[in-house]
């Protein structure tokens, strides 16, 4: 809960030369100079990248080990007129990434059809259901999009059937036992061995995954991947992979990757797109949801869109959601996306009630190190979610699993300092099958180990986390004074978006302030005038109400806040949105 448990305060500091040359050299002012040096932004040319990241900047999609025999086979399928499938997966990520290459594939005049699995009946991945529509539509080629690196089996089976495979991810690889890797013999780093050495990967036409080599581009989602592989293909028309920019942004802010790089390339050109409203399907989720025409947040892809893409995969089936994303037909939009909207509420009132109950057991049971919950009354599709809310409130790796007909589904969620895909690895012999990467991850095993799993998934984290490493921490980037904040701060600020996972809003930190007319307002919400040395600014701290004894007690106050203009009844005025408060502290 915001503000209110123990947490850490930690404010980067940096020698104040050095932020008076990053502060003239880049022409920003002292604060904004700290919030660029904490992001690792150092010398003007690093700046200038990250604060006009044209798609000019984008690296080359042939880097990619892979892509020019995967560009080949494509444009072979085309001049042979093969029909093509594209496999993708049932959440905003593999939906978009799906919706990519149909597009794509279709531009070049290659038939095209695409395979959603259903999370309950097919489960994640490419597995036997997959690989059964592509043998009955008669397709000669399937190409994955966010999954695929572990299906090790079905693209044997696959070759079996005459049928190519191309492998596009981004997942973590199934890494070799240890005793063949690196791992046991110091004087070998990882980085001297090949893919071959280290993974054990499946024997297709051509596999594209940044994760497999190292690549600067493991940061890369799977809508991602799949978008550089439309960059490859249109490498000389880049108005045809650039329109697909507003795709790959929703599936690169759905999966919580970092927002730099080429990551945040393609969100900062995706959100112009979105924006503009060129593609009906996307014009008509904001219509639907109730967004003014003229309302524009970067916000809008992790809370209005990706909700509901992500809703129809949880509940039911995802496959309606790329027609809803490759339409020409407004009609036809409007139609799916009023049904995605009725899912998700439906979506929302699922989730609410096994994340009350799962938060319940959580609270009344002891949990060393890890959050292993499960249950035979929960709704697979909404584990991934709850897990995520747990992680949040609890500050501890999250495992929720579904239990049906002695099986467990569930997903994982993780804090820094404890890499959840490795873990699991080290639980390989109760589990049927995981993947996922360091912060997030699935996994299926018997529902008998469940208890087997907890206590080992335990050991685990009582030897990798350290007690400070269950204390969320607050980062502040720079601490500041009333009167360093401004509007010109909040513009400023903004030139940093889009924010997300590695790029997150920047968070200030005053102190010794006194507090004026603290009361709770609308929902639990706080609601002060905060005031140093003569400037005083309005604050609102959501979902806080209860620090309203905190700080009346405590005379002065430490507030962390995001600076941000407030527009109400026809107005717009300078207000702090505070993130945690403390007493003083000298």
């Amino acid at each position: 809960m915001p503000g209110c448990a123990a947490k850490r305060w930690l404010v980067s500091r940096t020698n104040h030369d050095y932020v008076s040359y990053v502060s003239r050299v880049a022409s920003v002012s002292h604060t904004l100079a700290q919030v660029l040096i904490n992001r690792g932004l150092r010398t003007p040319s690093d700046i200038e990248s990250f604060l006009n990241p044209s798609a000019s900047r984008l690296s080359d999609p042939f880097c990619l080990p892979g892509m020019k025999t995967a560009v080949e086979r494509i444009r072979a399928a085309a001049a042979s007129s093969e029909l093509v499938m594209v496999h993708g997966d049932y959440d905003a990520d593999g939906v978009t990434a799906t919706a990519i290459l149909v597009e794509t594939l279709s531009s070049l005049g290659i038939r095209t059809t695409y395979f959603i699995p259903d999370r309950i009946e097919h489960g994640y991945g490419f597995t036997a259901g997959g690989l059964k529509a592509a043998k009955d539509a008669g397709a000669s080629l399937i190409i994955t999009v966010d999954c695929g690196i572990s299906s090790i089996d079905t693209v044997r089976e696959a070759s079996g059937l005459g049928i190519d495979v191309i492998i596009t991810d981004h997942h973590e690889p199934v890494r070799l036992p240890s005793i063949q890797s690196a791992a046991n013999d110091p004087s070998v780093s990882d980085s001297m061995l090949s893919p071959e050495q280290k993974f054990i990967l499946p024997e297709a036409l051509a596999i594209i995954n940044p994760k497999v080599t190292d690549s600067p581009l493991s940061i890369l989602s799977g809508a991602g991947v799949a978008f550089k592989i439309a960059q490859a293909i249109f490498s000389d028309q880049p108005e045809l992979w650039q329109n697909l920019a507003d795709l790959a942004a929703i599936g690169t802010a759905a999966d919580s990757v970092p927002v730099v790089g080429d990551n945040r390339i393609i969100v900062k050109n995706g959100l112009e797109l979105v924006k503009e409203g060129r593609r009906p399907g996307i014009k008509a989720i904001k219509n639907a949801a109730g967004v003014r025409s003229d309302f524009f947040r970067s916000s809008i892809l992790t809370y209005i869109i990706t909700p509901r893409i992500n809703a129809a995969g949880r509940i039911s089936s995802a496959a309606d959601v790329v027609k809803l994303l490759t339409t020409k037909d407004e009609s036809e939009a409007a139609t799916l996306a009023i049904w995605l909207n009725e899912l998700n509420s439906k979506r929302q009132q699922i989730e609410e009630q096994v994340y009350v109950e799962a938060a319940g057991m959580v609270e009344n049971s002891e949990n060393k190190g890890v959050i292993v919950l499960a249950s035979e009354a929960w709704h697979p599709g909404v584990v991934g979610i709850v897990a995520s809310r747990l992680t949040e409130k609890f500050n501890m790796p999250s495992f929720v699993l579904s239990v049906m007909n002695g099986s467990a589904k569930g997903s994982a969620r993780s804090i820094p300092g404890f890499d959840i895909h490795h873990s699991l690895s080290m639980c390989s012999s109760v589990l049927t099958r995981f993947g996922g990467h360091k912060m997030a991850a699935g996994l299926t095993l018997d529902s008998s180990y469940i208890d087997s799993f907890r206590m080992m998934m335990s050991d685990i984290a009582v030897s990798v986390l350290k007690e400070e490493d269950l204390i969320p921490q607050i980062n502040i980037d720079a601490a500041v004074s009333l009167n360093d904040v401004s509007v010109a701060l909040v513009d400023e600020i903004g030139r940093l978006e889009p924010f997300g996972y590695g790029n997150e809003e920047p968070l200030f930190g005053a102190k010794a302030l006194d507090v004026v007319q603290a009361r709770v307002v609308g929902s639990n919400h706080l609601k002060l005038y905060l005031k140093q040395n003569g400037r005083s600014l309005d604050s609102i701290g959501f979902d806080m109400g209860e620090m309203l004894s905190v700080v009346e007690e405590a005379g002065k106050i430490d507030a962390a806040f995001v600076p941000a203009i407030n527009e109400w009844n026809g107005g717009r005025y300078l207000q702090l949105n505070l993130k945690a408060l403390r007493p003083a502290v000298s």
